[in-house]
């Protein structure tokens, strides 16, 4: 098993498809966006049109990651991307990550990525364990996350560096057998996402 296969993921608001050459401008505008920097800790610094083309044009090729664009179905932009990376493939884990950018914010889009991406890398790819970090200032994406399962484990105190400040992230996690169970919806199968 390995991610050499990028599939198209559609749901009722949101596609996750592979990027294109064309997308390179729109994620070089969603990178730039000051809230995408603070809630995923990013660095300032612009990324530059000849590193972003190298980075997303070589997505597609890459089999021990799958990087998706995600596509609001309402406008068929390109708001974000949602990642599977960090695969330890021995013990079936891997990180998942996710940005949105301004245009795909507050309508429910986050909540069906991350469903989408965990049915995936657990119907499809097999894994037992998927993870994140959560920026502690960042408590919506920590809601979207609870809401699909991920279950907190823990503070990584002071990762990041922003603003002047330390910023701890919240390590969570989702588990093949929970996801079994309640496949995206711990509040429908009884679950508490933080007490189990």
């Amino acid at each position: 098993m390995d991610f050499s296969e990028k599939p198209v993921l559609t749901g009722e608001r949101a596609v996750l498809r592979p990027f294109t050459e064309d997308d390179v401008p729109v994620m070089a505008r969603i990178l730039a966006d000051p809230e995408v920097i603070r809630m995923t800790g990013s660095p300032q610094e612009a990324f530059g049109l000849d590193r972003l083309r190298a980075w997303y044009g070589s997505r597609n090729e890459q089999t021990d990651r799958l990087d998706l664009g995600i596509v609001d179905r309402a406008s068929g932009e390109l708001v974000g991307e949602a990642v599977l990376n960090d695969w330890d493939e021995p013990n079936r884990n891997c990180n998942f990550r996710v940005l949105i950018g301004p245009g795909g914010r507050d309508r429910g889009l986050g909540s069906e990525v991350v469903r989408l991406m965990l049915g995936h890398a657990f119907e499809q790819l097999g894994m037992h364990r998927v993870s994140l970090y959560v920026l502690t200032h960042n408590p919506r994406a920590r809601h979207v996350y609870e809401k699909a399962g991920f279950v907190a484990e823990g503070t990584d105190r002071q990762t990041v560096w922003q603003s002047g400040t330390w910023v701890d992230a919240v390590r969570m996690a989702v588990l093949a057998p929970e996801w079994a169970v309640h496949r995206g919806r711990p509040e429908t199968a009884g679950l508490s996402s933080t007490v189990r």
